[in-house]
């Protein structure tokens, strides 16, 4: 699979350093590798794109593209659209990695797995696929933090 990946912080209320976008585009290509393997059906987006976007942004514009694309009042966490493009809500998952005691750079990748298992045809409307799709998440976040990237960040 070659794809491009640029990953684009948008934002200024998280602070996201430039290493960790480097980090985040180094690792998206495993990641997409093993969304991939992942896949739900034989024709995902995933498998015919060549180029990713992912940008980080804040709850304004996590909430504008929320409303505009999925009539959904509020910021989010992450929305994936199937040309390639995943929207990353920096301050959501500040908050949400508050939360769970996570650190904020393993969020953000739990964000951008979730937005590439979605490309791979996962869904998550129903809890039956939800919990697949969190299972596989989980599965690949926990690879990919435990096999460099966090010491990539210098974690």
């Amino acid at each position: 699979m070659s794809l491009e990946v640029i990953i684009g912080n948008h934002q200024e209320t998280t602070e996201i350093p430039e290493n960790w976008l480097t980090a985040l585009e180094d690792v998206a290509h495993e990641a997409a590798g093993l969304a991939l393997a992942l896949a739900i059906g034989d024709d995902s987006p995933l498998s015919h794109l060549g180029t990713l976007e992912v940008a980080l942004v804040d709850d304004a514009t996590s909430g504008r593209v929320h409303q505009d694309f999925m009539n959904i009042e509020g910021p989010t966490d992450v929305i994936t659209f199937h040309h390639g493009e995943i929207v990353i809500g920096a301050e959501v998952a500040q908050r949400q990695a508050a939360e769970y005691d996570e650190p904020l750079a393993r969020e953000v990748l739990r964000y951008l797995v979730h937005g590439l298992l979605h490309l791979a045809g996962h869904e998550d409307a129903d809890p039956e696929e939800r919990n697949a799709m969190e299972s596989a998440q989980e599965s690949i976040v926990t690879q990919l933090w435990t096999t460099g990237f966090q010491a990539r960040l210098g974690l």
